[in-house]
């Protein structure tokens, strides 16, 4: 019998059908066909950037400019929220289904369609709501009132197109639209951070690139070395996730059920359990987080109740705002090492928290899952009884704890690397890593099927 909460996101059923969908691929695609689609969304995704907000001042400051990158958000251009609302919905769907507000068991196909269903229309909410508030409280500083409707509509039109083309890279392409927007984001920032030889305005003459404004310096006669810490900063924090991303845990299995392909029966092998195990989702989620909590800021001092502190410029002044804010720079450990201390908790608090809530929830990297999917393949551990509860006895032995320390690992990078103003951002750098490095893993393995139908077949594709 289906409980009260489920029948509950039932009646919204007649809703969820209203909602555009795309289509699944009912072929097998090949590498070409994935590729083509990724392709296109990323095109769609820089030309939707240059599309200019109309009606947008040229006093408008960008609040979000410290997690810009992680948020694949163009500022002044109709993807200023980017995943924003799609990473908020999450956020809120997490927890309720964490707390066992809402009882979904994501391993059965009905619940999962309904959560992404349920999600999809809470980030339809979410980038209503932000984008009246970034409009309404002068966060996006129109040139008159008149403007608000169009600046909003433009707004959720971005949001929502964004959205779509997540779903159409995860159905039709390689990896997820939110990856690929991310890493898309940080590498163009990157790049113009790196070679720009262009002024950052028109009263300087000095490049906003690092490397020609280092050169500039040289030339002067005053070689100023303190330029190079971001790009040097973002080299070092690539090499680290790098580093993460390879380590893992390797436990032997034997596997005494599968015959053929070369395979006999009672044949050794090694399960893999990856160091970042909740991948690069625990910083994302904190750092949409953070965007909320300013967006808040903004909403509670607007209606003249600034309890979580005040913004001015774009810029968090006091408060919790102010505390919670990224610090992007090495000088703020001496001006004020109180605020860096507690962002840094509340920063790595949150990710080791949102990385056990994503193992936990997802529905196939908890121990108990991953327990039952090695039983239901034939596969244990040498040396100990085949059973499930003995699988997950060894599981629950190393998943928690790579949960936590991986969650950890991220934000300590992340934390760092932003400390040191790292190039698309300490958490983009981090988050790029490691959306590339599986998108790596994905094409190769699609790239070794289609050359080898018969792993295909072996592995159930």
């Amino acid at each position: 019998m289906m409980n009260g909460e489920i029948m509950f996101l039932e009646n919204f059923k007649p809703l969820f059908k209203l909602l555009p969908e795309v289509k699944t691929p009912i072929h097998r695609q090949d590498f070409n066909e994935k590729l083509k689609w990724t392709a296109i969304v990323l095109l769609l995704y820089y030309f939707l950037s240059e599309i200019p907000l109309y009606g947008l001042s040229q006093a408008a400051v960008d609040q979000f400019a410290q997690l810009r990158a992680v948020m694949a958000g163009s500022f002044g251009s109709i993807l200023t929220l980017g995943i924003g609302p799609i990473v908020t919905a999450s956020i809120v769907l997490q927890l309720l289904v964490g707390a066992k507000i809402l009882k979904l068991d994501l391993s059965q196909h009905e619940h999962k369609a309904m959560f992404q269903s349920t999600q999809k229309i809470l980030a339809i909410i979410f980038t209503i709501f932000e984008a009246a508030v970034l409009v309404l409280t002068g966060s996006l500083v129109a040139i008159d009132q008149s403007y608000y409707p169009i600046m909003i509509g433009q707004l959720v039109i971005g949001a929502i197109l964004i959205l779509y083309l997540d779903e159409v890279v995860s159905k039709w392409g390689f990896g997820s639209g939110i990856g690929l927007f991310i890493a898309a984001g940080v590498a163009q920032t990157i790049i113009t951070g790196t070679f720009n030889f262009l002024p950052a305005s028109v009263a300087s003459s000095t490049a906003s690139g690092i490397l020609p404004a280092f050169i500039q310096s040289i030339v002067g006669g005053a070689p100023n070395f303190t330029i190079l810490i971001p790009l040097l900063a973002t080299i070092v924090v690539f090499l680290m996730a790098v580093y993460g991303e390879s380590m893992r845990i390797e436990i032997p299995i034997s596997h005494g059920q599968v015959r053929g392909h070369g395979r006999i029966r009672g044949s050794v092998g090694k399960y893999p359990l990856k160091f970042i195990y909740a991948s690069n989702m625990p910083v994302i989620l904190t750092s949409a987080l953070l965007v909320n909590i300013s967006l808040m800021t903004s909403v509670f001092q607007k209606l003249g109740f600034p309890i979580l502190g005040e913004v001015s410029g774009g810029r968090a002044v006091s408060g919790v705002a102010l505390w919670l804010s990224t610090p992007n720079s090495y000088t703020v450990l001496f001006t004020n090492p109180l605020r860096v201390l507690v962002y840094a908790i509340f920063f790595l608090g949150c990710c080791v928290l949102f990385s056990w809530l994503w193992v936990e929830i997802s529905g196939s990297l908890n121990a108990r899952e991953v327990s039952k999917q090695l039983y239901n393949s034939g596969i244990q551990i040498p040396g100990f009884r085949s059973s499930k509860r003995q699988l997950y006895q060894i599981m629950s032995k190393y998943i928690p704890a790579l949960t936590i320390l991986g969650g950890l690992f991220v934000g300590i990078l992340a934390f760092i690397a932003d400390l040191t103003g790292a190039l698309g951002g300490g958490t983009g750098v981090l988050l790029t890593v490691g959306i590339v490095y599986r998108l790596y893993e994905e094409i190769a393995q699609e790239q070794l099927m289609d050359m080898h139908p018969a792993i295909r077949k072996f592995l159930g594709d």
